[in-house]
């Protein structure tokens, strides 16, 4: 079974920067599509930003701007640099391995499970 493992998250105040990393193994990372998608209690699970094996990034409008997904194939990780952070950028962010439905809207793949997340909270 595939496994993404996310890690990097803590508390900031707003304005500040973290900096998340989703280690995958057990696939190679260079032939899939990359995702990472964030959730607040009471609310569905949202699409942040996504990478799509040529390296292409897409951005929802909430981060565009701030955020930034990136990849290393060689070390297996996957990257989302967040700047000028906000308070309602707060919830557990995940990573999962992606298709892409059109060119820019994304879904998990639904042979995969969710990884445990990591914690961001932005406040003052």
């Amino acid at each position: 079974q595939v496994q993404l493992v996310e890690s990097g998250g803590g508390l900031v105040q707003p304005g500040g920067s973290l900096k998340l990393s989703c280690e995958v193994s057990r696939f190679d990372l260079g032939n899939y599509a990359i995702g990472w998608f964030r959730q607040v209690p009471g609310k569905e699970r949202e699409g942040v930003c996504a990478i799509n094996v040529y390296g292409s990034t897409f951005y929802s409008e909430s981060v565009k701007g701030r955020f930034t997904i990136s990849k290393d194939n060689v070390k297996n990780t996957v990257y989302l640099q967040m700047n000028n952070l906000k308070p309602e950028d707060t919830g557990v962010y995940y990573c999962a391995r992606v298709l892409f439905i059109s060119r820019d809207i994304w879904r998990p793949r639904d042979e995969d499970s969710w990884g445990h997340g990591t914690q961001v909270t932005v406040s003052p």
